[in-house]
């Protein structure tokens, strides 16, 4: 299970229901390209549990402008649709297990 790429059309369905985690990204990003293989494996270990999912911030830039991202990688938790946590920066693997783990 990897996490699924998100676009503005298939994003309000992807996080109304249940608990997602969303990375805001760009393919020349650095610290993106760090944060990647965390979320990629918190997408299998967290699969039925919640939603791993990513937005390319170069071809989806009204969806970060939407959430307020400024800087990437941003990582920002939905509960139920409605954001509920947002991290800026690189995240530890077991800083957004915890998480999203309290929000289940």
């Amino acid at each position: 299970m990897s996490a699924v790429a998100l676009t503005k059309d298939n994003f309000t369905q992807s996080v109304e229901s249940g608990v997602s985690l969303v990375d805001f990204w760009a393919p020349w990003c650095g610290p993106c390209k760090m944060q990647l293989p965390i979320v990629e494996e918190l997408a299998g270990e967290l699969a039925g549990q919640a939603t791993i999912a990513k937005i390319n911030v170069d071809e989806e830039p009204e969806l970060a402008s939407q959430f307020g991202v400024m800087s990437i990688p941003t990582l920002i938790l939905f509960k139920d649709g409605q954001p509920v946590d947002k991290m800026v920066g690189l995240q530890s693997k077991d800083a957004l297990k915890t998480k999203i783990s309290n929000q289940i």
